[in-house]
């Protein structure tokens, strides 16, 4: 493995504040309720639009949150003491990064691999525990413009396979961190087809799945479904939902998954699909450590809006199991 300076302990080491993220009673106990940047409208390391990373970090610890996934790489400081000190000093902890990177393009591995790297260095130096892929898109996200196939064959998605399982073995050999491939509208993994393919071909030692709830019901698949049939490759979950009639209209019309998102496809629970009570109660009966991050995209937002949202969701998911009021 490589070595890897830890320069902060993964416990918060700032101001004591109530933990909320695990609920204590079975089987919610091995459910560990945590956040992103993206619940705060950031899908970018920079953009003018976005909320500064320092006010969605004091509004996530002010919201009851603990834990932290980061987000886009660079919209959090990158170096690993800042990164350790800023989120210590708000009393959380960060479990978990997010890289973009394409893997079914052989002349772009080099670059997914450095990036993947600097992501991995950072957090396996805070305490980290997972690096969420990303799959790149092929219409843009702000103009809708295709920029790759819909779907890959061939050589393609051969390479895609064979990238996904090196990277994998990548993230936990040298930096000892549990790669999760994550589905995403407008994506080569949106429909449970593309799920059931990239189950069959990875190698589960090295390519997780994050169970992002959202997207799955936005790429027409069951969640409840995938939770009984990949009990074991579901290691990771993002909690979110989406307008049924939004979603139904985007596929119709055929919109980009960035302008589903303007006309607003994602919501907030209760609200939406899919009914995530049901969905929690399945992921704790796989009877396994699970963290479930909270997410909404909500790109673009007003910034005032944000933080009483979330608040109202960890309110919503306590009460359903996943952490405490």
């Amino acid at each position: 493995m490589k070595d890897v300076a830890v320069t902060a302990d993964s416990k918060p080491s700032g101001p004591s504040r109530p933990d909320r993220s695990v609920n204590p009673t079975p089987p919610y106990d091995r459910l560990t309720v945590g956040v992103c940047p993206d619940q705060w409208g950031v899908w970018f390391a920079d953009d003018p639009v976005q909320i500064p990373w320092q006010q969605a970090l004091d509004e996530m610890a002010e919201a009851g949150f603990s834990v932290l996934e980061t987000g886009p790489f660079g919209y959090l400081p990158t170096d690993p003491e800042r990164m350790a000190a800023e989120v210590g000093a708000r009393g959380m902890r960060v479990v978990a990064g997010t890289g973009w990177g394409v893997l079914h393009r052989p002349e772009a591995w080099p670059e997914t691999e450095r990036q993947f790297r600097r992501i991995a260095e950072t957090h396996a130096a805070v305490g980290a525990e997972f690096i969420v892929h990303l799959p790149p898109m092929y219409r843009d996200e702000l103009t809708g413009e295709f920029t790759d196939e819909r779907v890959l064959t061939g050589d393609a998605w051969r390479t895609y396979v064979d990238n996904a399982n090196r990277l994998g073995r990548i993230m936990k050999q040298d930096y000892g961190l549990q790669m999760v491939l994550h589905p995403h509208g407008d994506s080569h993994i949106e429909s449970r087809a593309d799920i059931d393919r990239v189950f069959t071909a990875t190698d589960p030692a090295y390519v997780g799945f994050c169970l992002d709830t959202g997207h799955i019901e936005y790429g027409g698949g069951d969640c409840l479904e995938l939770i009984r049939d990949y009990p074991d490759r579901i290691s990771y979950a993002h909690l979110k939902v989406m307008d049924p009639q939004v979603v139904r209209q985007a596929h119709e019309q055929d919109w980009s998954f960035g302008i589903a998102v303007r006309r607003h496809c994602s919501v907030a629970p209760p609200a939406g699909a899919p009914s995530l009570p049901p969905v929690i109660d399945a992921l704790a009966g796989l009877g396994k450590p699970l963290y479930l991050i909270c997410e909404q995209d909500i790109y673009g937002c007003d910034p005032v809006f944000p933080k009483p949202n979330a608040i109202r969701t960890r309110q919503f998911l306590a009460a359903h199991g996943v952490g405490l009021r």
